[in-house]
């Protein structure tokens, strides 16, 4: 049974009440105006609609290792640029042992590669406060 997804809260909750153990995944983006935007995109842009995502940089991490968002949050402005969305997926484990760094690394790859193509309907997007946003 899956549990609504409301909050990132929901979202550490969901994965630690898993029968296996879980690997979550992360990676951080942000919208920017690609070389070639006529004016019209670069006026939609500044008003703050449009444009692509660019995934900055991702990490994965047991559930154990997130206290909250705001822990997830200051971490991530500690290494890498400033970003705008935060996508989650988890990975689940096997035999009752979390997958290790080396087996999520294939799996984040792809998420980037989907945020790249704009293929995002199947992962959790949070914004900078830890909501839920939808993307389509």
């Amino acid at each position: 049974m899956s549990l609504p997804i409301n909050s990132f809260s929901d979202f550490l909750l969901a994965a630690k009440q898993q029968d296996q153990p879980q690997r979550l995944l992360f990676v951080f983006a942000r919208a920017e105006l690609p070389e070639q935007a006529s004016l019209e995109e670069r006026a939609r842009f500044d008003a703050g609609q449009g444009g692509t995502l660019a995934p900055l940089m991702c990490v994965d991490k047991l559930p154990e290792e997130i206290g909250d968002f705001v822990q997830l949050r200051t971490e991530s402005e500690q290494m890498g640029p400033s970003w705008q969305l935060l996508f989650a997926a988890s990975l689940a484990g096997r035999g009752g042992k979390a997958p290790g760094s080396a087996e999520a690394e294939p799996h984040l790859n792809r998420m980037i590669e989907a945020i790249k193509q704009g293929r995002v309907q199947q992962l959790l997007a949070f914004d900078r406060q830890g909501e839920p946003q939808r993307l389509y």
